[in-house]
């Protein structure tokens, strides 16, 4: 009985394409690399505004951002009370003077406002930041106004 003869165009083709899923398993792409190569968002400084779901509050948060090849550069986020006129910052916690429960709150929301820039410059992604525990308030508002902002740059 004669042996069957595999064609030698069949055997090179399997060769190669097991030495290439071997070796493509030891290659690590950064994320960045696989990303499409047309850019989601325009180039450019952009402010975005919102309460989130807090629309019952006196309360707007406003972030300020450049985009750079998709990449956040320059994050300033703050919170206004529109009803007092007043920026959200470390000495607001006066508002609540009596009230250590929203005392506590106060000072976890204004370390929310400054660290959740930060982590966007980090993370490169709105998706991927956390919230703080205890500053959920403030989260919500950076997120929202991040997700405003990112409208006009695409």
């Amino acid at each position: 009985m004669k042996k069957p003869v595999i064609p030698f165009p069949i055997v090179v083709m399997f060769t190669i394409v097991i030495s290439t899923s071997i070796y493509a398993q030891d290659i690590k792409v950064p994320e960045k690399a696989v990303q499409d190569t047309s850019l989601r968002f325009k180039d450019g400084t952009y402010e975005g505004k919102s309460r989130a779901k807090y629309i019952y509050e006196p309360y707007w948060g406003s972030v300020y951002f450049t985009l750079k090849r998709e990449e956040f550069t320059d994050i300033n986020f703050v919170i206004r009370d529109s009803n007092l006129h007043e920026t959200f910052n470390a000495e607001y916690e006066k508002h609540f003077e009596g009230n250590a429960e929203y005392i506590q709150q106060s000072r976890n929301d204004w370390k929310g406002v400054q660290t959740y820039p930060k982590k966007l410059s980090e993370k490169q992604d709105i998706n991927k930041i956390d919230a703080i525990s205890g500053a959920t308030w403030s989260y919500n508002i950076f997120c929202a106004s991040v997700k405003e902002a990112l409208k006009d740059a695409k």
